[in-house]
């Protein structure tokens, strides 16, 4: 498991789930199975821990425990498989966004500017939509979109038109026949930042991820337990603003909404004040550690 991902925050994520051992909890970012791990650890023989993981590669973890239930689905799904394991309210739910260490170290998936292999970047590898189907197949103006929006790129329009030229010539299949198309793009001496941010822009296409984090957010606050724990650890400011808006808000844009007698309707509060980031031992021992924000909240 060590090798698959080392857990960030650990123990700041377990404390902010507050445990009761006879509880019902959800990681709906199985991964490596550490957190998980952890979790059960807190349990006694009546808890109980679902884990949703999307990735197959993830069920070479699974972890050998009567108490414990792994669900091969995105967590976009999360009430309808709580509901359908009979584990409705739950008392926490932990989430650990964004890519693994394990998923960036294997060449052969796509999702790294280190190694050169097809475009992919598919979470779901039964999953149909590739990062090469979004390179070669999207029109301009949604190129422009999604590198604006997901990659926060300054020259996202001309980037975009740089790509649908290039194209034409010949497909782009490889993460090095992507890298030599936009190289004219990428401000000097910002190289390794510039094609994070392309990459980020087409991992959330490909995975529909911020709308997959939108759902989940919602059917939390319908699955948790009043007084139950919500988790979440995100890696990119797109992630992080949806979660502080809905914990602040109970909505992602606008207003908190009030009802007739001026009561908020929200279904959470922060337990945290601001995000909770790792410690400078931390991000020595682990560079994945750096981008980090965890905020913790509890169901109304």
């Amino acid at each position: 498991m060590s090798n698959y991902h080392t857990p960030v925050m650990l123990n700041e994520c377990i404390e902010g789930l507050d445990i009761r051992p006879d509880g019902t909890y959800v990681d709906v970012t199985f991964g490596g199975g550490g957190h998980s791990r952890e979790i059960l650890k807190q349990l006694n023989e009546a808890g109980k821990l679902l884990a949703f993981d999307q990735d197959a590669d993830a069920r070479q973890n699974i972890i050998d425990d009567e108490r414990f239930i792994f669900i091969d689905q995105n967590f976009r799904y999360l009430k309808n498989f709580c509901r359908l394991h009979n584990a409705i309210p739950v008392d926490g739910i932990l989430a650990d966004l964004g890519v693994s260490s394990y998923q960036f170290d294997q060449a052969e998936r796509g999702f790294s500017i280190r190694f050169d292999a097809e475009l992919d970047m598919r979470m779901d590898q039964s999953a149909t939509l590739t990062a090469k189907e979004v390179v070669n197949n999207y029109s301009e103006a949604d190129l422009h979109r999604i590198f604006g929006m997901y990659g926060e790129i300054q020259n996202a329009k001309s980037l975009a038109k740089t790509i649908v030229t290039a194209r034409l010539s010949a497909p782009i299949v490889t993460v090095a026949d992507l890298k030599n198309v936009i190289a004219p793009r990428i401000p000097r001496g910002k190289e390794n930042k510039y094609l994070a941010q392309v990459f980020q822009a087409l991992r959330i296409e490909v995975n529909q991820e911020l709308e997959a984090l939108k759902d989940f957010l919602i059917q939390s606050a319908a699955v948790l337990n009043t007084g139950g724990r919500l988790v979440v650890m995100s890696y990119h400011s797109l992630e992080d603003r949806l979660v502080k808006n809905f914990i602040a808000k109970g909505k992602f844009s606008g207003e908190v909404e009030k009802d007739l007698y001026g009561n908020e309707n929200k279904p959470f509060e922060p337990v945290s004040r601001g995000a909770i980031t790792a410690s400078p031992d931390e991000i020595s021992k682990n560079n994945r550690a750096r981008s980090a924000k965890l905020r913790i909240a509890v169901k109304k």
